[in-house]
């Protein structure tokens, strides 16, 4: 039986398109990210302008979060040490969003084909969630702040809850400090 030309166009695109989505070699350079993935780019760009938060301070976040990973899980829980019985959250893609944080930005965006695994998806989802730190009191620029309500979520960002949490401030200054080398990157190559 003959594969029409039809069939391996097909075949041929869902490769391309799941190249497209895996990590990109460079991850610590912004500027080698966009060169690499133009369209991650594009869709960084379109969630700066729809929702106003910042490029670099989205990057960052991913960066953190998944590494530019799309399909990256938190670990594995195991019973008796020996038996796996799931991750330790529902966390899941670029954006590490959990489902019901997930459920709330499709159904309040009317994205209801989003995706966790797919760039474009993950980067408005980032750009709508800061929008949403604004009404807390957290300025779109302010990485740090805005990484600790990402993680913690916003009620957890209002009652402090990471404020006895060394290693989360720890993490939140240094995407405090990618935003800023990202910032200058971006900057420098756009």
């Amino acid at each position: 039986m003959k594969a029409s030309p039809f069939a391996a166009l097909a075949l041929l695109a869902l490769i391309a398109g799941c190249a497209n989505n895996s990590q990109p070699p460079n991850v610590e350079n912004a500027c080698a990210i966009f060169d690499e993935r133009p369209h991650w780019e594009r869709a960084i760009i379109r969630s700066e302008r729809k929702w106003g938060a910042p490029a670099n301070v989205q990057m960052a976040i991913i960066w953190k979060e998944s590494s530019f990973r799309p399909k990256v899980r938190p670990r594995k829980t195991y019973f008796l040490g020996i038996i796996p019985t799931g991750h330790i959250s529902s966390a899941y893609g670029f954006s590490q969003a959990l489902d019901g944080t997930w459920d709330w930005y499709m159904k309040e965006t009317g994205n209801s084909g989003a995706d966790r695994d797919d760039f474009v998806d993950s980067a408005d989802f980032v750009g709508w969630y800061m929008h949403k730190s604004q009404d807390i009191g957290i300025g779109m620029h302010d990485a740090y702040n805005q990484y600790l309500a990402y993680h913690e979520g916003h009620a957890g960002w209002r009652r402090g809850t990471w404020k006895n949490k060394a290693w989360l401030t720890r993490v939140a200054s240094e995407v405090h400090r990618k935003a800023a080398e990202y910032k200058r990157h971006i900057d420098a190559c756009t």
